[in-house]
């Protein structure tokens, strides 16, 4: 008999927590599937040719701007700046010597001890030995050039996309070495009809579901691609969204594009929402119990979401905290209030 009762009397009261509806002028909106990618991608290339001594990094890893990532063997070159350093140091003493030599003629030559040949012979010797110093200058600046080349690295953060050497491989100048996409310039590009783009504002903020995730974040829309596609007459929309660690070109993402005109739709938090046999609901305390109700969504709004459902008003409670386990009817106590 007791057990009976018990049974008989339902699940004891739920503690829960409400939320409000408000009004708001919102646009209805649907989800396109788009992809990801780097709008920014540098193929790093060689400007010298060498042997590789080391490539610092794999496909996938994050890099910072200035992080080596290739490094050339440079034992030849030192040998040829050190012999270039050398041939300075030879060219200083040929000038000092020149030096002296025109000196001591140019003194001779004012008081008529020498002829004009050997003034202007002497004077065309310390000259040339500038000369030399100079051109010696200027190949030691060009080998510590391709010294500091030897090594490449990092034109920005980034991701590394595809690794196209590996140490000991003797490289060409032009030869690439790795591909990176910009962490900071990560996007999705995402097709609409081209009917809806009356309803889209460039900078206007939309949501982004990684669908390998289930995560959502915020995209922002700055531009669209210049050619719509042929057949279908779509039109591709870029959105821009933050930088993240763990992602992979190509990629899908669901995008939450407006597709109407704003008008007065009742909106409340997404954490209202449950799900039963596919379809959406929310659950409103209606004299101390549970009370559920469908609902049906026209847009989402980050952590919110509106509706066009009549009876879900500004003043209607909707229960925000505690209704994973809610059952219909079931008696409530309301822990608190959210605004």
């Amino acid at each position: 008999m007791l057990g009976s009762f018990a049974i008989a009397q339902g699940p004891p009261p739920a503690k829960v927590v409400l939320g409000s509806v408000v009004k708001e002028s919102v646009s209805k909106n649907q989800s396109v599937t788009g992809v990801i990618y780097y709008e920014r991608v540098s193929e790093i290339s060689t400007e010298v040719v060498g042997l590789v001594e080391a490539v610092e990094v794999n496909q996938g890893d994050h890099v910072k701007k200035g992080q080596p990532l290739v490094r050339l063997n440079t034992e030849i070159l030192e040998r040829e700046i050190a012999l270039a350093k050398t041939r300075i140091e030879q060219n200083e003493l040929r000038i000092q010597n020149t030096q002296k030599h025109f000196k001591r003629l140019e003194r001779l030559y004012k008081s008529s001890g020498v002829s004009e040949k050997d003034y202007d012979d002497a004077l065309y010797t310390y000259q040339d030995a500038q000369k030399e110093k100079q051109v010696a200058q200027d190949t030691l600046k060009k080998l510590l050039i391709k010294k500091r080349r030897s090594v490449i690295s990092a034109p920005f953060d980034g991701i590394i996309l595809s690794k196209d050497v590996d140490s000991g491989a003797w490289v060409q100048q032009g030869k690439q070495l790795v591909s990176i996409g910009s962490s900071n310039d990560l996007f999705v590009r995402a097709p609409i009809a081209e009917t809806l783009l009356q309803y889209i504002q460039l900078g206007e903020k939309v949501e982004v579901t990684l669908n390998a995730f289930n995560k959502q974040i915020e995209g922002e829309v700055l531009g669209i691609d210049p050619v719509a596609d042929l057949k279908t007459k779509n039109i591709f929309l870029k959105i821009k969204i933050p930088a993240m660690p763990f992602v992979a070109q190509n990629m899908s993402a669901n995008v939450f594009v407006p597709s109407s005109d704003k008008r007065q739709l009742s909106v409340f938090s997404r954490a209202a929402l449950i799900k039963f046999q596919g379809k959406d609901f929310v659950y409103s305390v209606k004299d101390g119990k549970a009370a559920i109700l469908p609902v049906h969504i026209v847009a989402f709004l980050g952590d919110r979401v509106a509706v066009d459902t009549e009876y879900i008003v500004p003043g209607l409670p909707l229960v925000v905290e505690g209704n994973e386990r809610l059952r219909p009817d079931q008696a409530v106590v309301v822990a608190g209030e959210q605004n």
